[in-house]
C-alpha cells in the first residue's frame, strides 16, 4: 500500500490478456511492486478494473503515468480486444481515469522489451552460442496463438519491431512434416506456422498423426486430447502418438526459430515465450529443436553462433511495460 510520504507521481503498468489482467506499480529502475491479478470477466470495462486497482491501493489522487500491454492491435484510438467484449477509445480512457499519460503497447512488444532486463534466473539457455551485446533479438511465443516480435538497439535504446510473423507459411522440412502438411490441407486451405506452433497447433499435429498412423480418428480418447493432455502423456511416455506429436512440435519450433534468427540476424539471441514451452523444458532440450534451429544449409554456421533461450519469468509483460514506459518518459 502506498502512503502519504510517497511521491505524488506514479507509474502504472498492466498486462491485459483474454482471461486475466495484471496491474502493478513500477519505478525508474523497472522494479515491479503491488502486483494484483484480476479476472477480466468480473469487470464490464477496462476502466472499471483500473479504477478498482487505484482505489484499492489508495492512488486515486496521484498523478498516474500508465503503460498498458494488451493482446490486440493498438495503432488506432479505437481499441477492440480480440478475446474480450471490451471496446474503448484510448483518449476517452485517459480522460475517464484522469491519467497524466496513457500509452498502449501490444503484449508481445512488452514481452520483447523485457528481454534485455532478464537475469540468468529468469531464462534457460538451450544449446550453444553466446549472445552479442546490443545485437538484434527475436522472440516467439507459442500460446493461444504464435506471437512474434524483434528488438533492435539504436543509440542505447531498445526498439520493438512488431508484426504477424506467426502467420507466415509453414515450410515442411522432413518427411513427417510433409505428411502432416498433406493431412492438414485436407481440411485447411492454407497452413501457417501458428496452426502448428500453438496449443491448437499441437492438437492439430496430434490429430494428423492419428490418421497418418492409421489409428481410429473417431475415438473420443484420441480425437479430443487437449494440448495439455498431449504434452503430459508425451512426457510421461504413456502415449506413443503424443510423444511423436510433441517431438515434431519441438522440431518445427526449432525450424521456425532458426528462420527468425536468419531473417533478423538475431545475434542477441532468440527467445521462446508463451505458456506452452515452459511445461516441457527438459523434453525440448533432448529433442531435435536445436538441430533444426542450426540446420540452415550454407548459413548453418551463423545459427550455430546464436543462443536460444526459454523465458521462465512469470511476469515478462509487466517488466516490459515498465521498460517501455521508463524509456518513453526519459
Amino acid at each position: 500500500m502506498m502512503n502519504s510520504q510517497d511521491t505524488q507521481v506514479i507509474n502504472l503498468v498492466a498486462d491485459i490478456g483474454g482471461t486475466n489482467i495484471r496491474l502493478a506499480i513500477t519505478d525508474k529502475d523497472n522494479n515491479i511492486n503491488e502486483i494484483e491479478t484480476y479476472q477480466c470477466q468480473d469487470f464490464p470495462h477496462l476502466s472499471n478494473v483500473i479504477h478498482h486497482y487505484l482505489k484499492e491501493k489508495s492512488l486515486l489522487n496521484y498523478q498516474v503515468n500508465a503503460c498498458l500491454a494488451i493482446a490486440c492491435p493498438v495503432d488506432t484510438d479505437s481499441i477492440s480486444m480480440t478475446n474480450l467484449p471490451w471496446k474503448f477509445s484510448q483518449k476517452q480512457l485517459k480522460e475517464k481515469l484522469k491519467l497524466h499519460s496513457l500509452t498502449l503497447i501490444n503484449d508481445y512488444t512488452a514481452i520483447a522489451m523485457a528481454i534485455p532486463l532478464l537475469s540468468e534466473d529468469q531464462k534457460i539457455k538451450i544449446g550453444q552460442g553466446e549472445a552479442e551485446n546490443k545485437q538484434p533479438i527475436a522472440v516467439c511465443g507459442p500460446g493461444t496463438g504464435l506471437g512474434v516480435a524483434n528488438l533492435v538497439n539504436i543509440n542505447n535504446h531498445w526498439h520493438c519491431l512488431g508484426g504477424e510473423g506467426g502467420h507466415t507459411d509453414f515450410a515442411p522440412v522432413d518427411e513427417l512434416d510433409v505428411k502432416i502438411f498433406q493431412q492438414l490441407t485436407t481440411t485447411k486451405k492454407r497452413i501457417s506456422y501458428e496452426q502448428l506452433l500453438s496449443g491448437y497447433g499441437l492438437e492439430q499435429i496430434y490429430q494428423a498423426l492419428v490418421v497418418i498412423n492409421n489409428q481410429d480418428a473417431t475415438s473420443a480418447e484420441q480425437s479430443k486430447l487437449s494440448a495439455k493432455d498431449i504434452s503430459t502423456q508425451a512426457i510421461a511416455g504413456t502415449c506413443p502418438i503424443c510423444q511423436q506429436a510433441l517431438s515434431q512440435f519441438c522440431k518445427i519450433l526449432g525450424s521456425f526459430s532458426g528462420n527468425l534468427a536468419l531473417t533478423t540476424g538475431s545475434f542477441g539471441g532468440v527467445y521462446i515465450a508463451g505458456g506452452i514451452v515452459p511445461r516441457f523444458i527438459n523434453y525440448l532440450k533432448s529433442s531435435e529443436f536445436r538441430t533444426r534451429f542450426e540446420t540452415k544449409g550454407r548459413m548453418s554456421h551463423l545459427n550455430e553462433q546464436i543462443p536460444t533461450y526459454i523465458i521462465t519469468e512469470s511476469q515478462p509483460g509487466l517488466i516490459g511495460a515498465a521498460a517501455y514506459l521508463n524509456q518513453v518518459c526519459q
